[in-house]
């Protein structure tokens, strides 16, 4: 057998043995996000109005305003990404390719 043969095989056990309850030396993560966030203040730290932030960051600008009045709540996914951005923009801007406008 090839030696990517062998990897998936151990790859399976090691998974088999985890979901029976013996996680062995495999290692997990656990990500905290949070349950509120302040779109407002993670956009004014970035400097843009409401329609560049919603465009430099592939957002819907009518989702941004809606969160920033508290009338909609961002999903998980946007509050992990939002938290993102807050963090390193730079990164999400370079990872998204941001082209200057």
């Amino acid at each position: 057998m090839s030696k990517l043969g062998d990897e998936l095989i151990e790859a399976m056990s090691e998974a088999v043995a985890y979901m029976g309850g013996h996680p062995g030396a495999t290692v997990t993560h656990e990500v905290h996000v949070p349950d509120a966030v302040d779109v407002a203040a993670i956009r004014k730290r970035t400097g843009l109005s409401r329609p560049k932030f919603a465009a430099r960051f592939g957002l819907d600008v009518r989702a941004v305003q809606d969160w920033e009045q508290g009338r909609r709540r961002p999903e998980l996914a946007a509050r992990a990404y939002l938290k993102v951005i807050e963090h390193n923009p730079k990164a999400v801007e370079e990872a998204l390719q941001v082209q200057a406008a």
